[in-house]
């Protein structure tokens, strides 16, 4: 048997029909294509986070609940008292901790789409079915009657739902969450990855109703480079999710950097603040554009769609002249003509609608 062969007998076959998730090379480009902070810290934070680390010993292993790193973030992201706390080496561990623990057969993972291509990538991963339900297409709010229908049909083990919704940038009516959760039989998950730029919030409400958890993630924040999610929820929920988490799972580095940040939390206030404000700005001149329709977001980001069969040609010019943003046309169908713009510097921010206006949409 060749290693072809091998590999094609042994690696299942939904993996196999995967593609690997893929992240372009963005070397001397402005990126504005995944979400990021496009801030670092001033020189002389720098330095005290740099002489911090300086005390950290890595021969031996971290504190596998990181104790002091939850307690902490319990207080920055505001979890009622008598919630618990699990940490993830970024959002997406804890996902799969989620589908892990609920995995079964005839087991399903439901969310809406288009949203975050990772729920569907794990579903697979764990063996899990996976249902999406479309979104309005007009304004991509939750169509009601819809997702009624998917959750009575399939009874889906876990229910994602992020909110602000990636990559549409909207907020899902609360009333419609609450309406999902009454009805779903098992887990609502309400992803909250860009709750630094909205108000909006299900956090205060966890206890209210005992199959929601809420989900976070300091990456958004300005701490990507960490890999750290936070699930908060019901401790009966949490004590069992954490039985699938890999031990040791947030390392010493990010331990101390996170507790760093926190500690330090007005320079990254000041700098949501700044990404809040320049994506008004950013949304009332893409508003004002010929060919470009934006809608309106209370992440980091902001959708906008083309004139018809002009997306790829409008991101080619883009690239060429040095601006990487996110292609979403061909990933949805109500994403034809899509492109995403994450909030970046002010600088980039114009270099990136200069060039906007200067191409030809017709």
């Amino acid at each position: 048997m060749s290693m072809e062969q091998r590999v094609q007998s042994w690696i299942r076959p939904e993996i196999q029909a995967l593609s690997a998730y893929h992240v372009p090379d963005a070397s001397e480009l402005v990126k504005l294509d995944a979400m990021e902070n496009p801030y670092t810290w001033p020189q002389d934070l720098r330095r005290e986070w740099l002489k911090r680390l300086s005390h950290v010993d890595v021969n031996r292993y971290p504190d596998p609940r990181a104790k002091d790193l939850a307690g902490e973030l319990r207080l920055a992201m505001q979890v009622p008292g008598e919630m618990a706390v699990l940490l993830g080496n970024g959002s997406d561990e804890i996902i799969q901790m989620l589908a892990l623990a609920v995995s079964g057969q005839g087991r399903s993972i439901l969310s809406v789409e288009p949203g975050f291509v990772m729920y569907s990538m794990i579903a697979t991963w764990c063996g899990m079915d996976y249902h999406g339900v479309p979104l309005r297409g007009e304004d991509f709010s939750l169509d009601m009657p819809a997702l009624r229908l998917a959750i009575g049909k399939h009874q889906p083990a876990l229910i994602f739902l992020a909110c602000p919704n990636n990559p549409t940038g909207n907020l899902f009516a609360d009333e419609e969450i609450v309406e999902v959760l009454e009805m779903a039989p098992g887990l609502v998950v309400v992803d909250e990855a860009y709750a630094p730029f909205t108000d909006h919030s299900f956090m205060s409400r966890l206890g209210r109703f005992d199959n929601l958890l809420v989900m976070r993630t300091v990456s958004k924040l300005g701490l990507a480079g960490l890999r750290l999610g936070m699930l908060a929820g019901p401790q009966a929920w949490l004590d069992e999710i954490d039985k699938v988490r890999m031990p040791y799972n947030i390392n010493v580095l990010t331990q101390e950097t996170a507790r760093f940040a926190l500690e330090h939390h007005q320079v990254l206030d000041e700098q949501t603040r700044a990404i809040r404000r320049d994506r008004q700005k950013m949304f009332e001149s893409l508003q004002g554009m010929q060919g470009i329709t934006a809608y309106p977001s209370q992440a980091n980001f902001i959708l906008a769609r083309t004139a018809p069969g002009r997306a790829q040609a409008l991101f080619e010019h883009l690239l060429n002249n040095g601006v990487l943003v996110k292609k979403l046309h061909g990933s949805h169908p109500l994403l034809e003509d899509c492109l995403r713009f994450t909030v970046g510097r002010p600088e980039e921010n114009r270099q990136l609608l200069e060039l906007l206006e200067g191409f030809g949409h017709g």
